[in-house]
């Protein structure tokens, strides 16, 4: 039966090849192109509306046309422009959230926040009929940070560096920080400060921040305290500075460290002795640190960087003996939070406080650029510590404090750290996907928890200097550390590489590359 009009209800679609009164689920007789990007849904495949839109909006960021910052419409709005159900243009966004394209941003509804990185320079012929991959992809120059020892600059100077691809460890999610949650907190703080609030406060930090922070560890971490034994800092890197002025007030000129272990903690304990003790599959040797003669010892042992072992219950006990004849234990407990395929891992703090210095910070659970940390301390240390605080900047701005407080007591920190760790779980998991597929001679250590995979090579897979593989992969667009960096004894050549930063596509792409040279 005709239409009144005289058109007949098996119309066709030229422009995508499909015929039928609706052409294909979810497309709605009356669908049309929008405004927005040109789309047409018509031009979508049968049963691949969700796969189609996320792809238009992704090239269009990668030509250009969406720019970072760039809002997308509202879900209800677009999905009536295109006559199709809400429920598809929702799928879509939610995978280009995935991707780290999108994020949602409350009120301003969803915003462009990653472009990706162009593709990959093209192989010259001879590598793609048989030559030497590492050949064919050699940097055009070395950059000069591979080429000595790192100096106390080298970090500074690997992030200015330009890449398409960040895979250096020590960021989570940045595109998720909670920007809604904190500006709330900011509010609520602000609208309950008094003038007498704005003066100068407690060195040792806002009260409300450290009544926080101890609740804060005694549910996550497993440590019982009070507030008076909490010590707000400007990240864990002022702890162990507060703490190296302090030691060696006390007669401490060494601090042992871990092997391999953090480049970056070893800077910062440079005016002392940094004695390597060998790290093995349960974590630091006590016997080795006994050897050392050393008073106290820096460890990461929830997670340990950069190889991820878990100091295990026998070696926690060997420590206790060492620590109770007279050692001191100053743990970096930097991303404990983040956690995987493994149930939590108690703190040493919370078994031995009377010889443990406990430092911790929300730059793994938020974002560096807070500053925001705390330092547990012994009580022989406590007033020492907080004279060397009061010297140094009077003590953190009281602002952020409270407003970090806010966001503990609300419940809001704890939301943000159960989305953060599903991001980054999908993010590791597309790390450990690339590897075996683009390097598969390659050993992965660490994947139970945290931020960052460390590789190591063997001579079979790879016979070059870590450094050099640096060198060329970011001469290719692609950062990462090489494990010698973290190391002082001789050791097999690997990579430290973070997943969290950055969007699975890119991952996989920065593990190519890396393949490739290898």
């Amino acid at each position: 039966m005709n239409r009144s009009n005289g058109s007949s209800p098996d119309w066709s679609i030229t422009r995508g090849g499909h015929s039928g009164p609706t052409a294909r689920a979810g497309v709605t007789e009356a669908a049309a192109t929008s405004d927005f990007l040109q789309l047409d849904p018509r031009e979508a495949p049968r049963g691949g509306l969700g796969d189609w839109l996320a792809r238009r909006i992704r090239e269009a960021i990668a030509d250009g046309r969406l720019t970072t910052g760039s809002r997308l419409p509202a879900t209800r709005t677009l999905a009536a422009e295109l006559g199709v159900s809400r429920g598809v243009v929702t799928e879509a966004y939610r995978r280009l959230t995935e991707d780290g394209h999108v994020a949602g941003r409350g009120r301003s509804g969803t915003v462009v926040v990653a472009v990706p990185p162009p593709p990959p320079p093209t192989r010259p012929a001879a590598a793609r009929h048989g030559s030497s991959p590492a050949a064919s992809a050699a940097p055009t120059s070395r950059p000069d940070l591979f080429t000595t020892p790192p100096d106390l600059g080298v970090f500074d100077t690997l992030r200015a560096a330009p890449a398409r691809i960040d895979l250096t460890p020590g960021l989570p999610d940045l595109a998720a920080f909670p920007r809604a949650a904190w500006l709330r907190a900011e509010r609520a703080v602000l609208a309950g400060l008094t003038p007498s609030d704005f003066g100068y406060g407690d060195p040792r930090g806002t009260p409300a921040l450290r009544a926080a922070v101890t609740r804060w560890l005694s549910l996550n971490r497993g440590i019982v305290a009070d507030p008076d034994d909490v010590m707000i800092v400007n990240g864990t890197a002022q702890a162990l500075r507060l703490l190296v002025d302090v030691l060696r007030a006390e007669g401490i000129t060494d601090v042992a460290v871990e092997e391999p272990g953090s480049l970056g903690v070893r800077q910062h304990l440079r005016p002392l002795g940094t004695p390597p003790v060998p790290v093995d599959a349960h974590g630091v040797r006590v016997d080795a640190l006994r050897a050392t003669g050393a008073r106290a010892v820096l460890l990461t042992p929830a997670h340990q960087f950069p190889t991820g072992v878990v100091l295990g219950g026998g070696r926690r006990r060997e420590l206790m003996d060492w620590a109770r004849d007279g050692g001191l234990v100053i743990e970096d407990d930097y991303d404990a939070e983040h956690r995987y395929d493994r149930p939590a891992v108690p703190a040493l703090r919370a078994q031995l406080p009377e010889h443990v210095c406990y430092a911790g910070s929300v730059s793994k659970l938020l974002a560096p650029a807070l500053r925001l940390g705390w330092l547990l301390a012994p009580p022989a240390y406590r007033a020492a510590l907080v004279d060397a605080k009061r010297l140094i900047d009077l003590g953190n701005a009281a602002l952020p404090q409270l407003v970090l407080a806010h966001l503990m007591a609300s419940g809001d920190l704890e939301r943000h750290l159960r989305l953060i760790r599903r991001h980054h779980r999908r993010r590791r998991d597309a790390m450990i996907g690339a590897i075996r597929t683009y390097l598969p001679g390659a050993v992965v250590h660490g994947a139970a928890a945290g931020l960052h995979l460390m590789i190591t090579l063997d001579a079979r897979t790879y016979e070059g200097s870590d450094a050099d593989l640096a060198a060329a992969a970011l001469a290719h667009g692609v950062k990462a550390h090489p494990l010698s960096w973290h190391t002082q004894l001789p050791h097999r050549p690997g990579l430290v590489l973070g997943y969290a930063a950055g969007s699975p596509t890119q991952i996989v792409e920065g593990v190519r590359v890396i393949g490739g040279l290898v």
